[in-house]
C-alpha cells in the first residue's frame, strides 16, 4: 500500500511540475537571466562598437556617479515617490468608497463595475501616452480657475509640487481605481453580516462599524491594492524615471550607456522593494493568537447578544398571551 501511495504522489507531483515547466523556463530565460545580466552591466562600462559589445569592469563607479554627480535621476526618484505616495492614498480611499457603494443592493451593479474597470483595459500603452499629451487626463475647471497656482503660492514646494501633479492628472489617477474596486468588493462580500447585526444591537452606528469591522477585515485587501498600485505606477509608460533610464541606455554622452542605465534600474528596483516592504509592515495583520482571541471574544459577545434578544422576544410573547 505504501509503495502504491508513493507512486501516486510522485505521479501527481510530476504532473504539477509539468504544468509549471513552461513558466519556469520563461522565468529563467526572460526574467532571471536578464536580471543577472543587467547587474553585470551595472558593474561595467559597456560600449557598443562596430566589432561588438565591449565591457570594462569599474566596480560600483556607476552607482557612485548616480548619487554624487547625477542630479537629475535622484531628483526624479524623490519626485516619483512623493507623487506615488499621494496618489496611492487617493486611489485607496476613492476605490474603497466606490466599492462600498457598489456593494449595496442597487440596480445595474454589473454596469457600474464595467464602467470603472473599462479604462484599465482600454487606456494602456501608447493610448495612455497620447491622452496624457493631449491633456485628456486633466480637469478643465482646475486649470481655468488657477487652482495649481494657488496651491503653489500657499504651500511649500515639497507639498505643492505633488498636489499640483495630482490635480493635473486627477482623471488618470481615478482611472487606476478599477482593479482596487473589484478587490475591495471581494473583501466586502466575505465579511460576516452577523457582525454588523451585533454591532447595531450593541448600539454602534455606521461610522463605528466601519472602523471596527469593515476596515480591519479589509486589511489584507488594502495590502494587495497597495502593492498593485505602487507597482502599476512604477512601471507605467508615462513614468519619468523609466523614460530617463531608457534615454540613458542609448546615450553616448557622459553618464550614459548600458552600464549606467542598468545601475539606475537597480537603484530604482531596490528603492521600490524597500517601499513595498514598508507598506507590508504598515498593513501587517495582527498575530494569529491575537486574532483568534479577538474572534473568540467577539463570537461569545455575539452569542450573548443573540441569547438576550431571544429572551426578550419570548418575554414579549408571554406578556402578550397573558393580556
Amino acid at each position: 500500500m505504501k509503495k502504491i501511495r508513493i507512486g501516486l504522489v510522485t505521479r501527481r507531483e510530476m504532473k504539477g511540475y509539468i504544468f509549471l515547466l513552461p513558466w519556469l523556463i520563461g522565468f529563467a530565460l526572460f526574467f532571471a537571466l536578464p536580471l543577472v545580466q543587467s547587474f553585470i552591466y551595472s558593474l561595467n562600462d559597456v560600449k557598443i562598437t562596430a566589432n561588438g559589445r565591449k565591457m570594462s569592469f569599474i566596480a560600483f563607479e556607476n552607482y557612485r556617479y548616480l548619487f554624487q554627480d547625477d542630479t537629475v535621476f535622484v531628483e526624479q526618484l524623490k519626485n516619483f515617490y512623493a507623487d506615488a505616495i499621494l496618489r496611492l492614498a487617493v486611489i485607496l480611499v476613492f476605490s474603497l468608497v466606490i466599492a462600498m457603494m457598489l456593494n449595496q443592493n442597487i440596480k445595474g451593479k454589473g454596469v457600474f463595475r464595467t464602467l470603472f474597470f473599462l479604462p484599465i483595459i482600454v487606456v494602456s500603452g501608447p493610448v495612455l501616452e497620447r491622452l496624457v499629451n493631449e491633456g485628456a487626463t486633466t480637469v478643465p475647471l482646475i486649470e481655468s480657475y488657477g487652482i495649481n497656482g494657488i496651491v503653489e503660492a500657499v504651500l511649500p514646494r515639497a507639498l505643492a509640487r505633488p498636489l499640483s501633479g495630482l490635480f493635473s492628472q486627477l482623471i488618470l489617477v481615478l482611472w487606476y481605481s478599477g482593479v482596487p474596486i473589484l478587490i475591495y468588493m471581494t473583501g466586502l462580500q466575505k465579511i460576516n453580516s452577523s457582525l454588523y447585526e451585533a454591532s447595531k444591537i450593541d448600539g454602534a452606528n455606521g461610522w463605528i462599524s466601519f472602523w471596527k469591522i469593515t476596515l480591519p477585515s479589509l486589511r489584507p485587501m488594502i495590502l494587495i491594492n497597495g502593492v498593485y498600485i505602487l507597482v502599476f505606477l512604477a512601471t507605467t509608460g508615462i513614468n519619468e524615471v523609466i523614460a530617463t533610464i531608457n534615454d540613458r541606455m542609448f546615450s553616448t554622452t557622459v553618464g550614459g550607456g548600458y552600464g549606467h542605465a542598468s545601475a539606475m534600474a537597480w537603484v530604482y528596483a531596490l528603492t521600490l522593494a524597500v517601499t513595498l516592504g514598508i507598506l507590508v509592515l504598515v498593513t501587517k495583520e495582527r498575530k494569529a493568537k491575537e486574532v483568534a482571541i479577538i474572534k473568540s471574544r467577539e463570537q461569545i459577545r455575539i452569542e450573548k447578544l443573540h441569547a438576550e434578544s431571544a429572551r426578550k422576544m419570548k418575554g414579549g410573547k408571554r406578556h402578550g398571551k397573558k393580556r
